[in-house]
């Protein structure tokens, strides 16, 4: 009943199986990334410094809205992992095609909420008047790829939580390669400026979504396997997936809504910083999709090995991942540091803008360090099914704290620093309690007795 494109990691080497399912979600990553980027590249050197920031003004509200639903995502991918760990082919049965049923219904909502909210929303956060016309066209257009990029999305997390990370790698590879092509097309021939950079991601999206329904669909005896017949939201399922899924899009949410904080609180420094925040996000993200990598390939690990009742396999595995986790952050924050320039004037030659992302980079990259026990040890309790204490840790020690210190002190200090110390604050405590809860909280023995488990 198993794939040989799947990776079994309820044996073998845990390095091995943890480095062979994340490598394959960190390059997916990487190529889902390549849609923004692409759009920064190409807008930043075809268009100009406004289009560039009205592009990098949208990233956090697109994220808020996003991120708030791809946690319900998440939740279904932790439900399929316990199944399929445990060998129970009916229930995966049903959760995949309640998960299908569910990601379509969210992108409609999305689709509504984005296109209603977009131009608001941008006012609210202090968008400049010069670029709030193309930040909200850019938002409209990019809204109406929210069921394909839900549909990829929930069909990707379907994928991983049975061990197979590396068809999803392949088809944002296709999509990326369409996407740089109708970025170069639409902004570099036709001229059609943020307009053609949305409408890129969109027609990519759209490709990314029927290679991955293609996958799901001609997967015959399969448990995944779906069938047009069997598609209804089952309600035992979907009560399941919101228990996890729900704190997960809730914690998404925090974050995007704190970021949204930062975002407005960078809109005062004018057109340039704002430009060097999108293109900082941009280079960032490296970081970012690393972690986050580790922090589903941990979540799957955990799932799986936890419905297999391989508890101290669970334990060794969140070692491991955490010893990666540290190699590889140090490795990208040295990186990152002494090559800030050459990597800013990848994405702009505007002397300006260089001059402050620069100094973004300087302040931010040595404290990657700090963040990385958030996500794998939240990671790890989610695969196992807590997500209550993990949520409240996040909401209140990381997002809660950042818009307090942003609220507080940003208009007290008004300067580019005192909104970037946001950062190292809030993971160093969040760090520290995440591990306190991991090492005595008991969470183990909790989430065995909730699932029946000896």
């Amino acid at each position: 009943m198993r794939s040989v494109k799947q990776t079994d990691i309820l044996t073998g080497s845990i390095p091995k199986q943890l480095l062979l399912f994340f490598l394959p979600i960190w390059f997916g990553t990487l190529f889902q990334q390549l849609y923004n980027t692409a759009d920064t590249l190409i807008v930043g050197n075809f268009v100009g410094t406004n289009a560039l920031a009205a592009v990098g003004a949208t990233s956090s509200f697109v994220n808020l809205l996003v991120g708030l639903f791809v946690g319900l995502c998440s939740g279904a991918g932790v439900v399929i992992a316990q199944s399929w760990g445990a060998h129970d082919a009916d229930a995966v049965d049903r959760q995949v095609h309640t998960a299908l049923v569910l990601s379509v219904a969210i992108g409609a909502l999305l689709t509504v909420l984005g296109l209603l909210t977009a131009e608001p929303m941008m006012r609210l956060m202090g968008t400049p008047a010069e670029i709030l016309d193309d930040a909200a066209l850019y938002l409209r257009i990019y809204f109406l790829g929210m069921i394909p990029q839900m549909l990829y999305n929930m069909g990707t997390n379907i994928l991983r939580a049975i061990g197979d990370s590396k068809r999803p790698l392949y088809f944002l590879m296709a999509a990326s390669l369409v996407n740089i092509a109708l970025d170069v097309v639409f902004i570099a021939v036709f001229g059609w400026g943020v307009a053609g950079a949305a409408w890129a991601t969109v027609l990519s999206q759209v490709a990314s979504a029927a290679l991955t329904l293609r996958c799901i669909v001609g997967s015959q005896g399969m448990p995944w396997h779906v069938r047009p017949e069997k598609l209804r939201l089952h309600g035992d399922v979907f009560a399941a997936i919101c228990t996890i899924g729900v704190p997960a899009a809730a914690q998404s949410a925090m974050y995007n809504i704190s970021n949204i904080f930062i975002q407005s609180s960078m809109n005062s420094f004018g057109t340039s910083t704002i430009a060097a925040w999108g293109v900082y996000g941009k280079i960032d993200f490296v970081f970012w999709m690393t972690i986050n990598s580790l922090g589903i390939a941990i979540t799957t690990f955990a799932g799986q090995n936890f419905g297999a009742r391989q508890y101290d396999r669970v334990r060794r595995g969140v070692r491991v991942c955490l010893a990666m986790a540290a190699g590889i952050t140090l490795f990208i924050s040295v990186t990152f540091y002494n090559l800030a320039e050459p990597l800013f004037r990848l994405f702009s030659q505007d002397d300006a803008v260089v001059a402050v992302g620069v100094g973004m980079m300087h302040v931010l990259t040595p404290v990657y360090i700090t963040y990385i026990s958030i996500e794998v040890l939240s990671g790890a309790l989610r695969g196992c099914g807590d997500v209550r204490v993990p949520t409240l840790i996040t909401v209140f020690f990381v997002c809660g704290l950042r818009v307090l210190w942003l609220t507080l002190m940003v208009p007290r200090y008004h300067t580019i620093a005192t909104v970037e110390l946001s950062y190292p604050l809030t993971w160093t405590l969040a760090s520290l309690l995440f591990i306190l809860y991991y090492k005595r909280g008991g969470w183990l023995n909790r989430c065995k007795a909730a699932k029946g488990l000896e």
